[in-house]
Parts: C-alpha cells; structure tokens; sequence
C-alpha cells in the first residue's frame, strides 16, 4: 500500500507540471519548443534523460549483468564522446540556424536550411521520424510495462497500459515545457536512485566471500571479442547527431550563450550516471551469487530486471517505491519527449494543416500524442525483444538518416538539398538492411556503424555533383 501511495504522490506531481505548463503554451511553437525560454540546467538535464530511458536503468545494467564490464565499458565511452562532440559542434550553430531559419522542427530546419520549396525533404524527413520513433516509444513503454509487473505482480498487459496513459497525460497537456521540466524532475530522480542502489549494493557484497570474475568471467574482461565489435559498440556515439527529441532541446535553449553551461551541466551528469549503471549490472553478479533475485535468475527470468531486484532487496519499502519510481522517470522522460516529436512532425512537416490557426494546431498536437501512443501500445504489446534492441534500431535509423546530414549542415556549405535528401534516405534503407540481412559469424556488427559511413558518404557524392544552397542564404547563415 506504501509504494502505491508513493507512486500515485509521485504522478500527481507530474500530472501537476503539466497543468501548470499548459497555461503557458499558446501556440503550436510553444507547445512543440517551449517558446525558446529554458536555461542551461534544464536544457542539459532534460536532454540527458530523454536521452538515456529506461535503457539506462534497466538496459545497460542488463547487459553488463549478462555480458560483463566489457560491452557496458564501450558503450558508454562511444555515448559519452559522441553526446560531448555534439554539444561542441552541433549545439550552438542549430540553435542559431533554427532561430534565424523560424524552424521549431528538425524536419522544417532541414527544409528552410536547403531552400526545398517542393517540400520533399520534409515529408521524407518526417516519414523516417514516424517510422523509428513510433519504435523508440514502444521500447519506452515496455520498460514501464517491466517495471510495474515487477512491482505490483500485476500482468503484462495491464502495466503497459497503465504505463502509456501516464506518459501520455502529462505529455498531452503541457508539451514540451511540461516534458523539459519533468524531465528534469526525474533526471535529478534518476541521479539519486543510480547512486543509493550502487552503493548499496557494494556494502551488500563488500568483504562476503563472492569473486565476481569467477562467477563471470566475462565480468571483468576489457576486450571487445573482435576489433568489429569495439568499434561497433562504440558506434552508439554517432546516433547523437540525428536523434530528433535531443536535437530539440538545442532549438529550445533559451540563448547561444547558455550552451557552453548546458554542456558542462549535461556532460557530467551523463558520464556520473553511465558508471553508476555499469557498477550496478558488474553489483548484480555479486549479489545473484549471494542471494536469490526473483525474476532474474532462473527459469523466465530477465537480465534487465537487475536493478529493480536490487532495489527491492536493498531499499526498505519507504525508500523502495521511490527509487522505482525512479524507473518510471526514465521510461516517461524518453517517451514523452519522443511523442511529442512525432506529433510536431505531424502538424509542422506533413502538408495537411499548413492554413490551420496555431492554436488548433496545439490541439491537433495534443491528440497527436494519444494516436500515436496507441500505435506504439500496440507494436509493445506484441513485440517480443528486448529493451536493448528496441532502443538500438531506432537509435541507429536516426543517427544514420540525419546524422550526417545535421553534422553537414552546419559545417560544409557546400551541402546541397539533393545531397540531404540521399543521405535520409540511403542512411535509414541501410540500417534496415543491415539489421535485418548482414551479418559477421563471431562478430558484432552494430548497424548504425556501417549505415552512417555510407549517408555521409553519400551526402558528399551527391552535393558535390548538384546545385548548392543560394549565397544569399550561405552568407545569412555565416557558413
């Protein structure tokens, strides 16, 4: 009854936050960008939770529980370089294109940035975004249906629902103001429960008679398998270029100037919270060989689910319901965020509401979310992947189909529209062909890797043999 009451005191406060934040949104761009008006704390947060979901809590320590140091070590460093390389080329030169350009959207950038009068490259733009991040949602809420099956012993189906109308009510009333700061609400929440369960945990094992690297052999092991598999993992770093819910967060800033904050704020919470995962999976094989873990070990169990045994064994029920709720945050923070990309490419990018008021364009905005949080409802309820692999597709489809074309367009003028449009579109088919059809027997090969190479490549082809941007616009610009 404590955790219940814990976990409805905990939503009503964000249920709080975004009634609060739609009596500050008027318009569609207020909805979707929040107007421009967060400072660096909350920019850098929100961005770094958004950006992290439930994978952090759930699938990182996984896969360092069932793999070892080695797979959770890459990918964290390829995370942490390509979030800070980032930040220091992309996050100040989109801001101030965005601004200059009138675009609140990724999908309306790219359009205004390369003069598309046709419209083209926005609607193949918004149709990847459609695609990948109606994915990435339902990855979301498969964390939330995890999190409350474990909790309340409630059934699958009944978690994911109760999972998709949380994330879904706050989102729909507030937009991004509510999403920005409730999610810096749970990335500071977030924050906490890494660090309580991981210390816990090391006093919990701390001096029993427990070798970890005899348990797992692999627990401790630095290389990679294959000089493939180190790179690909660490390939995970390219995806930041292109994922449209963080790149939004460098068009809401509220000035240039607070970037370099945001940054340094962003950064150090990212690399403090990305050790702490890894602790906790490397914890977990300790405390598995000590003591039982329910829904862990054994028959049915889930490596994913390391965390939330931990944090029931470890925390007394006071402390318990809030540190899961901790869980929560991070599948709402990512899914929130991810929503309400999906219907601004809706009402922004797709040609169909273009003479539509502002205002109803908020509204359209709103039942937005609620459509395609069905949609991702259903696709969660019927896949049967993991967390982890949900996350790495749409990650890799969006850091190969704009990655390279965002990283373009704010450094190389001689980028061209017919340029952008080849590297979306050979960047997504390729990461759908390299998930679905290529493989390397012994090896990992993350698609992402070889899917970017190829965009970029592709782009630079493509511009050098067609028509660039006007001077006009390129002087504008000051590329």
């Amino acid at each position: 009854m404590l955790m219940y009451s814990q976990f409805g005191i905990y939503l009503i406060m964000m249920l709080g936050i975004g009634y609060y934040a739609m009596s500050k949104t008027k318009d569609n761009a207020g909805f979707i960008i929040g107007g421009r008006s967060l400072g660096p704390a909350t920019t850098a947060i929100s961005a770094g939770a958004s950006d992290m979901s439930g994978w952090l809590l759930l699938g990182l320590p996984g896969a360092v529980f069932a793999g070892g140091l080695s797979e959770g070590l890459w990918i964290s460093l390829g995370l942490a370089i390509g979030a800070y390389t980032n930040w220091i080329v992309v996050a100040a030169k989109l801001r101030t294109f965005s601004e200059q350009l009138g675009a609140v959207t990724l999908p309306t950038y790219l359009g205004n940035r390369f003069e598309d009068k046709s419209g083209m490259l926005k609607l193949v733009s918004a149709i990847v975004i459609l695609f990948f991040f109606t994915l990435y949602v339902a990855s979301g809420l498969k964390g939330g249906t995890l999190l409350f099956a474990h909790s309340f012993g409630a059934s699958e189906q009944v978690s994911l629902l109760v999972t998709t109308l949380v994330v879904v009510s706050y989102t729909f009333l507030g937009g991004y103001l509510a999403v920005s700061w409730t999610d810096l609400v749970q990335g500071i929440l977030m924050f906490f429960a890494l660090t309580f369960c991981a210390l816990l945990g090391y006093f919990a094992i701390a001096g029993s008679p427990v070798d970890i690297a005899a348990v797992n052999p692999k627990a401790f092991e630095w290389k990679t398998g294959s000089l493939l598999t180190g790179i690909s993992l660490m390939a995970w770093g390219f995806g930041y270029f292109g994922q449209p819910h963080i790149l939004a967060r460098f068009f809401g800033i509220k000035s240039v100037n607070d970037v370099p904050a945001a940054r340094r704020i962003g950064m150090s919470w990212m690399v403090v919270v990305l050790i702490l995962s890894t602790c906790i999976g490397l914890i977990g094989i300790g405390y598995a060989e000590l003591h039982s873990l329910p829904g862990v070990t054994g028959e049915g169990g889930s490596s994913e689910r390391i965390f939330l045994a931990l944090t029931s064994a470890l925390f007394s029920p006071w402390i318990s319901g809030i540190v899961l709720a901790a869980v929560l945050a991070a599948v709402m923070s990512t899914a929130d965020s991810q929503l309400l990309v999906l219907s601004s490419a809706l009402t922004e990018d797709i040609p169909l509401f273009e003479d539509t008021s502002e205002e109803k364009k908020a509204w359209i905005s709103r039942f937005g979310v609620v459509g395609f949080a069905l949609l991702a409802y259903i696709i969660a309820a019927n896949d049967t992947g993991t967390i982890l692999g949900m996350v790495g597709y749409a990650w890799s489809g969006f850091g190969a189909a704009f990655g390279p074309l965002v990283i373009l367009s704010v450094v190389w003028r001689d980028t061209t529209k017919a340029g952008a449009v080849a590297g979306i579109v050979i960047g997504a088919l390729s990461t759908f062909i390299f998930k679905n059809y290529v493989s390397f027997e012994g090896h990992y090969l993350y698609e992402l890797l070889p899917s970017f190479i190829i965009a970029f490549i592709a782009i630079v082809v493509v511009s050098k043999a067609t028509a660039k941007p006007s001077e006009a616009l390129l002087n504008k610009l000051k590329i």
